[in-house]
């Protein structure tokens, strides 16, 4: 192994502090990895990680020169796509972070579609409904349903509205009768979405007219998916996105509840990390995606 990939592997093992993490992440048996930082280390003559059964973590050494090579193994990989993109060849690995519902019923129509159209390209794609840390992570890109990120340095895209509708099945209303106006979900279960103490809050519209609803009951999940199926187990009411529960809604196990109030459409959103220029790699798949979103599968 040449040292441009002892390097690469170096920084990988330093971001993920696991040779086994590693391993799994370059395509590599961890004996490999193993052999390929010894190998860095006897050309440097420092020791540039510490290794315990627990962990593995930086030396005051490895800390420097990690911090001294990450900006040139960045700038390679940045030539290596520019040269590759002016032959007109889109390569390289795109790693990307997703919600856990709108990955399994988006996203894989879009990988398959993308992997024959450019074949050069890996997709690395972790489905999570915690909040990341795009840059902390190593991600090139977060698909997320939500607001403007946190982070002003964030870059960030549109895509579309994704509305959402309040659900219960017709087993939870027949039992517990249908609310009329938002005052009446006091008396009814709600199912929050979240695990902040309190559940959610949830803002309904009707003409010029607003209500705030606080969400808490038994159940709370960081998961659309998971809510609804308690609703459709008869658990209460949920405030969801419609392309978690449109299945549902078909098959009449759910049904819309105050259609007459409606709770404020979030975006389906892409963020970036604080490029100086979008890599083609990651702007091609984004074009892509926001392509397929908006003409197949409408939220």
């Amino acid at each position: 192994m040449g040292e441009l990939e002892s390097i690469q592997t170096f920084l990988t093992v330093a971001q993920l502090r696991s040779f086994a993490g590693a391993a799994r992440e370059l395509g590599m048996t961890p004996a490999a990895v193993t052999r390929s930082i010894a190998a860095l280390e006897d050309r440097l003559g420092v020791q540039l990680l510490l290794r315990t059964t627990r962990q593995v973590s930086l030396t005051s050494a490895g800390a420097v020169y990690a911090a001294e090579v990450a900006p040139l193994a960045a700038g390679l990989r940045a030539a290596t796509e520019a040269v590759r993109a002016h032959q007109g060849i889109i390569s390289g690995r795109i790693r990307i972070s997703a919600p856990l519902s709108l990955g399994m019923k988006i996203l894989p129509p879009v990988l398959s579609q993308f992997a024959i159209i450019h074949p050069q390209t890996e997709v690395v794609l972790n489905l999570t409904d915690r909040l990341i840390d795009i840059v902390d992570e190593d991600f090139d890109l977060a698909i997320r349903i939500s607001g403007p990120p946190a982070d002003k340095s964030t870059i960030w895209r549109k895509i579309c509205r994704v509305p959402r509708l309040l659900v219960a099945a017709p087993s939870y209303l027949l039992a517990r009768g249908r609310p009329e106006v938002p005052e009446d979900l006091a008396d009814h279960a709600r199912l929050a979405y979240g695990d902040a103490p309190g559940g959610e809050s949830w803002l309904l519209g009707q003409g010029g007219q607003r209500r705030v609803v606080q969400a808490a009951g038994r159940f709370q999940a960081n998961n659309g998916e998971l809510l609804a199926q308690l609703a459709v187990q008869g658990e209460g009411i949920a405030l969801l996105p419609r392309f978690i529960v449109e299945d549902d809604l078909r098959a009449g196990r759910l049904v819309a509840v105050l259609e007459g109030w409606q709770a404020p459409d979030i975006w389906l959103t892409l963020y970036y990390p604080p490029y100086d220029r979008l890599p083609l790699r990651v702007a091609t798949f984004s074009d892509f995606f926001a392509t397929h979103v908006l003409e197949t599968r409408p939220l």
